[in-house]
């Protein structure tokens, strides 16, 4: 992982306590992402908090349900509030988890897991998520390849052992980061869960022709989301970028024509010691903390658009609505040339690819011979409030 010129946060450092901003959270609702421990049971090549050594610094919560009881009351106060339990691994803190949903009987819950440990779950649980991203990465060969072996077997096991005592959706989510990643392994994962969402992975995997690799990918998947009209291919990104496209107002009126990955408007990611942060992707910068829960304050999400990043003057920008703003912060704002290169311009030039096929297909006129169950999908899938739809 491409380590940045950024300062990391130093343990026992002093607890900054601002005098918060009512207009912290943009709209009425909330997308509040529990960090339940920064601790794993698995080793990911790639993992995102191995930056900064993120991973394995906080293993137990510092703050009290109290604590966050009266945070919700002062901050999120008559707003929707969504809860992604987050990791680390936060079934390795499943007291937590039952503790949260138990105090907060009115909020909507998704779990983000690897998978390892859902067989450990209560019924009750599992009954009140409204959907699960499991992280999974294609097939065998290529998930054991960054997880260990035995894993890809593992979590297909319990995916299949709390399938159908889950409340909501179970959706694969997968980090594209092998370049030889075929369309049958994520074909497989598309027909055998209930969505499918991928990302790019936010690294230096695009040298040579990996690029190339991952376009022709697209456009075997591409293919066969438009072939049919009766049943939907449950790809998010694809149903995603499709939505936008067609309903334009739908790529912004949930995210006040900011980021569609809602770090600008109403995603707060509270870090085991009770710090927040907009993106569970830079906890480790301390300009970035934008509230604390035991100090119960909370400011506006420093991660706003700014007059670096070339966003407006791109063609995919009226359905992208800049996809991901850690990238185009560290690629633009603190001019990594490095990473912008290798990192932020392959994975602008694969979305602006895949808006370009997604048009050759003339969506307008597959979604008018769509059945409505399928238009309905599309439109306003509940998945789309749990997940970015951004790749």
């Amino acid at each position: 992982m491409n380590q940045h010129t950024i300062d990391v946060l130093k343990p026992g450092a002093p607890r900054p306590c601002p005098k918060s901003d009512p207009a912290a959270i943009v709209g009425g609702r909330v997308e509040l992402q529990l960090l339940t421990t920064l601790k794993c049971n698995l080793k990911c090549t790639y993992c995102s908090l191995g930056v900064g050594e993120v991973l394995g610094s906080q293993t137990q919560v510092g703050y009290t349900i109290d604590h966050l009881a009266a945070f919700v009351d002062k901050h999120l106060k008559e707003k929707e509030v969504y809860v992604t339990f987050y990791g680390g691994e936060p079934l390795l803190n499943g007291k937590m988890i039952q503790e949260v949903m138990q105090r907060f009987p009115l909020f909507r819950y998704q779990l983000q897991t690897n998978g390892t440990l859902l067989d450990n779950l209560p019924d009750w649980v599992l009954h009140k998520l409204s959907n699960i991203l499991v992280s999974i990465d294609g097939g065998e060969e290529t998930t054991d390849g960054y997880r260990g072996r035995g894993i890809w077997r593992q979590v297909i096991k319990n995916v299949g052992h709390v399938r159908d005592r889950v409340g909501g959706t179970v959706t694969a989510r997968v980090t594209w980061g092998r370049p030889d990643t075929c369309f049958e392994e994520l074909d497989d994962l598309a027909e055998s869960f209930d969505y499918l969402y991928w990302q790019f992975v936010a690294d230096e995997h695009y040298f040579d022709d990996s690029v190339a690799k991952r376009q022709a990918v697209l456009v075997q998947l591409i293919d066969k989301f438009f072939r049919r009209t009766d049943k939907l291919y449950p790809l998010i990104p694809l149903m995603g970028m499709v939505r936008n496209k067609l309903f334009p107002s739908r790529a912004t009126e949930l995210y006040a024509g900011q980021t569609q990955c809602r770090v600008s408007t109403h995603i707060i990611n509270v870090m085991p010691d009770g710090k927040i942060f907009p993106c569970p992707d830079m906890m480790y910068v301390p300009e970035m903390q934008q509230g604390d829960i035991m100090g119960n304050w909370l400011r506006r999400s420093p991660l706003q658009p700014h007059p670096d990043m070339p966003c407006e003057g791109c063609e995919a920008f009226s359905w992208c609505r800049r996809n991901c703003m850690k990238n185009l912060y560290l690629g633009y704002v603190k001019n990594d040339l490095r990473y912008r290169t290798n990192v932020v311009e392959p994975i602008c030039e694969l979305i602006k690819f895949m808006g370009q096929e997604i048009d050759r297909h003339n969506p307008a006129e597959w979604f008018a011979q769509a059945s409505l169950p399928v238009r309905n999908q599309v439109i306003g899938a509940e998945v789309y409030e749990y997940c970015e739809i951004m790749p």
